[in-house]
């Protein structure tokens, strides 16, 4: 099984770094293509001296159209994206094979991350679920960086959309029928840097124009459908994790640092 991962990049070398490492480290067969919008030399340097990466420089309209412009070249069997402030944890790829040679009639796998602050520290975790469509509406429980899916179900991102357009892909790769599993396990890790484009103003601005378009019925059952994600969240064991351990690169080490999770929390509180 072949992977193709991409990743967008911008202005943000520092954690472009620690990313490519954490999937060069995987130990299976990997393609990776980093999408850069016109960082400068220092970045393509480093990239071409320092990376087994492909990079492409090429004016974008944003981190969707760099993704649809990636995930053109890609030849793997599963794709996925890892934004620069995110990284891969030891064997989570190896893990997604196995999953996916487990179970073919998946199209699409979702595993659990972990949140980060900009030293590496644990801040909280994440448990994806098998989405529903009516809770989608209101809670979305997908990571990009915890999201693996065939090539059979690949469709471009539409790039109206800055911030939230893996919402509407994902909305209506679901509509379509794909088939969706989990993996429960940590695999990933999203960095809080505070530049993160999840936390930007736009996207504020786009998470209004979701709940403009929420179907009245979904408006109408709001409470049922919160009440419900809750109580799958519950179940899915999130609120009982055991202290760990995790391992990822950060700027002050060259190889990974080992981290304890004392007190695991599923409330991240920005």
């Amino acid at each position: 099984m072949r992977f193709s991962i991409v990743t967008p990049s911008l202005r943000q070398l520092d954690w472009l770094r620690l990313c490519v490492r954490s999937i060069e480290d995987q130990a299976v067969e990997k393609e990776h293509f980093i999408e850069d919008g016109g960082t400068g030399p220092e970045l393509e340097e480093w990239v071409r001296g320092q990376a087994k990466a492909q990079l492409f420089v090429e004016q974008d309209g944003g981190i969707y159209d760099a993704l649809n412009r990636g995930f053109a070249r890609a030849t793997g069997d599963v794709l996925a994206w890892l934004n620069c402030d995110e990284q891969y944890l030891p064997g989570a790829l190896a893990a997604v094979a196995a999953e996916f040679a487990a179970r073919p009639e998946l199209d699409v796998l979702l595993a659990d991350n972990l949140i980060v602050d900009g030293t590496g520290s644990y801040l909280a975790h994440r448990f994806s679920l098998v989405p529903e469509v009516s809770q989608c509406w209101w809670r979305f429980p997908v990571s990009s960086c915890a999201l693996f899916f065939r090539r059979r179900v690949w469709q471009p991102f539409d790039t109206q959309w800055k911030s939230s357009g893996d919402w509407w892909w994902f909305m209506a790769m679901l509509q379509r029928g794909a088939k969706v599993g989990v993996l429960r396990r940590f695999i990933a890790t999203f960095g809080e840097t505070g530049e993160n484009l999840g936390l930007s103003p736009i996207t504020a601005t786009e998470h209004a124009a979701i709940a403009a378009a929420r179907p009245w019925w979904v408006r109408a059952l709001a409470p049922a459908i919160l009440v419900r994600h809750k109580a799958r969240m519950l179940a899915s064991g999130a609120h009982r994790v055991e202290p760990f351990d995790y391992q990822v690169f950060t700027r002050t080490s060259p190889s990974r640092q080992t981290f304890h999770v004392k007190n695991p929390t599923a409330n991240w509180r920005r």
